[in-house]
């Protein structure tokens, strides 16, 4: 079991309770009973498995024995993971201004390989310029403190590392038309942004296409979702969909291939990728 260089500790968790669920469903140990091997519920052991929340090295050996795992050099893997899956991510240092469930979101978004995304309502924040983010975010949290909005746009404008990096992570966007045509700030911050997107158009890491009004109806009209895909064959797709006050992350196999199907034909629908600039520069000058 090999975790990817730089794989962040969200990554690890869920790559650790995927296995630690595998080598109890193979000895055919019920949930329950592996909670109670190490004073715990069926529920923790259910969070474990889902990597929902931090590992016990002490709990991971204890189960490591009752799933009759013996080999050292397996036992070693595991336990390490363990070790790493409870290292802090660079964010967490954030966890006083970032909400928690969007927080897992961040972890998971430095350890993919390719996210596709549909956004009705804003440029995705892998894209945004600090004036545009700065806008969406101040609006978002009105009353807030300054210093508050300060580390939040920290936070958005660290996260793009992600598209600068060694191998930088492949993202694939369908922007609906609202989302260029909404004065996020102000005429000056959106055409800074609209400048922004023509300047990344052409990087090799980036595909942009624009889902127009003139289209209708279409298949993601229930609103905006991403779907993420990581470098390790053992990790799924992850649905991510945001709401107001929390994030719902889909990874049943007919729930991510509902969201592929739908992305696919947006993709279909929308303007061409080598039409984008014109689309850009269109909406840009009809400000």
């Amino acid at each position: 079991m090999a975790v990817p260089a730089g794989g962040s500790p969200t990554v690890r968790r869920i790559l650790l309770g995927s296995q630690l669920r595998r080598l109890r469903e193979d000895k055919q140990i019920s949930r329950e009973d592996a909670g109670y091997h190490i004073r715990a519920s069926e529920s923790k052991i259910s969070r474990l498995e889902l990597g929902r929340v931090g590992f016990k090295e002490r709990d991971v050996n204890d189960l490591l024995v009752l799933y009759g795992v013996t080999d050292e050099t397996e036992r070693n893997a595991l336990l390490t993971l363990a070790r790493e899956a409870n290292q802090q991510g660079w964010w967490q240092s954030y966890s006083d201004v970032l909400p928690s469930w969007f927080q897992p979101y961040i972890g998971l978004e430095e350890s993919a390989s390719q996210i596709r995304t549909y956004e009705l309502q804003f440029i995705p924040g892998l894209l945004q310029t600090e004036g545009y983010a700065r806008a969406v975010i101040t609006r978002g949290a009105l009353g807030a403190p300054k210093e508050v909005i300060n580390s939040r746009v920290n936070v958005r404008m660290s996260r793009q590392q992600v598209l600068t990096r060694e191998n930088p992570l492949r993202l694939w966007v369908v922007l609906d038309e609202a989302a260029l045509r909404r004065p996020i700030g102000g005429d000056k911050i959106m055409h800074a942004q609209i400048n922004h997107l023509l300047e990344l158009i052409n990087s090799p890491f980036l595909t942009l296409q624009v889902m127009p009004f003139a289209f209708g109806g279409h298949t993601a009209e229930g609103g905006a979702f991403s779907i993420l895909r990581f470098p390790d064959p053992e990790m799924s797709d992850i649905v991510y969909l945001e709401q107001l006050f929390g994030a719902a992350y889909l990874d049943k196999r007919e729930e991510v291939d509902r969201y592929t199907i739908a992305m696919d034909r947006l993709c279909l629908d929308s303007s061409t990728p080598d039409r984008t600039a014109d689309v850009l520069r269109k909406i840009d000058r009809s400000r």
